[in-house]
């Protein structure tokens, strides 16, 4: 017997809904467990939740990698044939060259302008917390860049040079409201498969892969959002963050490729594909990201709820 078109619909929508929940549930558990905290009296009980959360965060994980761990396994082993593989990416890896970013360059009114960087910003876990997450144990020269890029992030030791306060600036300039209430689950998701990766360390090498397609793919979408919010009358300070990851994260990933990527791959053949799975996971969250603000600021003449 086929199911009615009525049935199909239904079972979306609850599959839809379901997904939501996951990530709020996810995003909420991730926003308290990286926070600095006292020890709790009730410590059994959050060991209890806290296992659960772990067993959600898990099965998201891997049903994610189902999705490409076939294509990273087969990625090469020789360290430069895998960096430039990886260095491919760039221009066939998934989101590349999506046509959203040149709308918000050109055409997007102020009103989706801020509703798309209200999803960019809740759905940001902090790239120089993941960094510092990822580093742990690292063989040193690997380790080493990763310091160097920290310290990037942290503003080479200067307040006003951090990153993570340059978007948070913007934030405030534009009102946006990141409670997860108000967010996709597919920004929610993007920022959920960040912190898995970071927090957990047989996920090491795919944090090292995500990572690093951040940096190598960021720079063009950055220098189009930049773009947009000069033409929409936004002064450089508030466009700080967009500006200076245009220009800066191309440094930051041939670097990355050669003092991270490279070494790793030379001493640990069989991280490859792990890294790979990383890079591919990556982008595909964000890929899936584009085509929902695509959805929601294409179709609907009003700003999405």
């Amino acid at each position: 017997m086929q199911l009615g078109p009525e049935i199909h619909a239904g079972a979306r929508i609850r599959a839809r809904n379901d997904e939501l929940w996951l990530q709020r549930r996810l995003t909420t558990w991730n926003g308290r467990r990286l926070s600095p905290s006292l020890p709790a009296s009730d410590w059994r009980e959050e060991l209890t939740s806290e296992l659960e959360l772990l067993r959600l965060e898990r099965q998201f994980v891997e049903r994610e990698r189902s999705g490409v761990v076939a294509t990273a396994a087969i990625v090469p082993r020789d360290p430069d044939a895998f960096v430039a593989w990886f260095e491919q990416l760039l221009h066939d890896g998934p989101g590349q060259g999506d046509a959203l970013f040149p709308w918000l360059a050109e055409s997007a009114p102020l009103e989706q302008m801020r509703w798309f960087l209200q999803q960019e910003v809740a759905g940001e876990a902090g790239f120089d917390d993941l960094v510092a997450l990822t580093q742990v144990k690292m063989p040193a020269i690997a380790k080493l860049e990763l310091a160097r890029n920290y310290w990037d992030e942290m503003g080479q030791g200067h307040e006003s040079g951090m990153h993570g306060p340059m978007l948070s600036r913007l934030a405030r300039v534009l009102g946006l409201r990141t409670e997860s209430q108000l967010i996709v689950s597919e920004s929610l998701a993007l920022g959920n498969l960040m912190v898995a990766f970071a927090t957990n360390r047989c996920f090491a090498y795919q944090s090292i892969g995500a990572l690093g397609a951040i940096e190598l793919t960021a720079p063009g979408r950055t220098e189009r959002v930049n773009q947009g919010l000069k033409r929409l009358g936004f002064d450089g300070e508030a466009r700080q963050y967009f500006a200076l990851h245009a220009t800066l994260d191309v440094k930051h990933s041939e670097a990355w490729n050669r003092e991270v990527l490279r070494p790793l791959v030379a001493a640990t053949p069989e991280a490859a594909p792990a890294i790979a799975e990383g890079a591919l996971l990556r982008l595909t969250a964000g890929a899936r990201c584009f085509e929902r603000y695509r959805r929601e600021l294409w179709l609907t003449p009003e700003v999405p709820g």
